[in-house]
């Protein structure tokens, strides 16, 4: 599961890529720096882990993880090729969730593409690329619909005329991620594989002053996102990187602290990225490791234990779990299991977030 970080050249991706992954991707102030695509694995801040550790005492502690892109600045034209266009709307396409960061920051000495800053109109020249591409994909999608439509069946008549609505929409300027749908409308949209459906964090890449105070383009952008029900964080990848680079977390608390902040923007950035990709944490704790593994929302029991290993679903048993405050609350496994907070769950449980799990296999 994938976030590909995507905006205009300039605007402070590689930056704060480097920021998220210590993957240090080149960062210069000219377009198309980013030329392939970097990949990082990011930790997820999550002081669950913290508390389990200090209980079990463990040899080590293993955080969940997601992976982020960092892709090609995109330019008008994209979907015609422009720039790096093709490769950039190819690398989108192999993300689940976008993360779109906008510049909201004047700065002479960093140049913009399109030579002042508005992040509505940045956020614009996106949208209608990745709209023009799906629109290219539509345009095939419903003529190879139409043939269908000669059965007379009516799931056939029913899809092109699903899709013919779908491409209206589109053309209209809206991303596919509004078009309402039920049941039957989700899996023919989730059939084309289209760019716009994706769901988006948008990112507001502010400068100092801006972090303690707002500015004006952070309300609009929160208002643009409301429209869309999607998320918002602000933050300043300059900052972000200057507290990258401080050695001890004493020292980086001090520089939080003279900003008026509580935790670096990256981690509120990675558990909204987490979240978005519809994921979520479940926890194994013994005196080897306590690590923190990640799920989709929904996974049942065993599909749970695949992660670990295909042989723990294949032949699972059951699971033993432990709900994380009960975890906490008694201190340790043992007396978990005299209050009789302990629960044996089957094949259909469905996994809760920060549950501590313990799995019976046979193979």
């Amino acid at each position: 599961m994938k976030c590909g970080i995507v905006g205009l050249p300039n605007v402070g991706k590689s930056t704060l890529f480097n920021c998220l992954s210590n993957a240090k991707a080149q960062s210069a102030n000219y377009p198309f720096c980013t030329i392939e695509p970097n990949l990082g694995t990011v930790s997820v801040p999550d002081t669950r882990l913290f508390e389990l550790e200090k209980l079990v005492n463990p040899e080590r502690v293993l955080p969940a993880v997601v992976e982020i892109v960092d892709i090609a600045g995109l330019v008008k034209g994209a979907s015609k090729g422009e720039g790096l266009g093709n490769q950039f709307l190819a690398n989108i396409r192999e993300c689940e969730a976008i993360i779109h960061v906008l510049r909201c920051f004047e700065n002479g000495n960093i140049v913009h593409v399109e030579g002042s800053v508005d992040p509505l109109r940045d956020k614009e020249i996106i949208d209608i690329e990745l709209q023009l591409k799906d629109l290219e994909t539509l345009g095939k999608v419903v003529d190879k619909a139409k043939k269908f439509i000669k059965s007379g069946k009516k799931e056939d008549i029913l899809t092109y005329e699903t899709l013919q609505n779908l491409q209206k929409f589109v053309e209209d300027g809206k991303n596919v991620r509004e078009f309402p749908t039920d049941d039957f409308t989700q899996s023919i949209i989730d059939e084309v594989h289209l760019l716009t459906k994706k769901p988006v964090l948008y990112v507001c890449n502010v400068d100092e002053n801006s972090i303690k105070n707002g500015n004006e383009w952070i309300a609009k952008i929160e208002e643009m996102a409301a429209k869309e029900n999607a998320e918002v964080v602000v933050l300043a990848a300059q900052i972000e990187a200057d507290i990258n680079e401080l050695e001890t977390f004493e020292e980086r608390q001090m520089f939080l602290e003279e900003l008026g902040l509580e935790e670096p923007g990256v981690n509120r950035l990675i558990r909204k990225a987490y979240d978005l990709l519809h994921l979520q944490t479940y926890f194994t704790a013994g005196v080897k490791e306590v690590r923190a593994w990640t799920i989709g929302k929904g996974w049942t029991a065993p599909q749970a234990a695949g992660v670990i290993h295909t042989d723990f679903e294949k032949g699972f048993i059951r699971a033993e779990v432990i709900g994380y405050d009960d975890f906490v609350t008694y201190g340790s496994e043992a007396k978990v299991k005299e209050a009789g907070k302990m629960r044996v769950e089957g094949k259909e449980y469905i996994v809760k977030d920060g549950d501590v799990m313990h799995f019976r296999f046979n193979v």
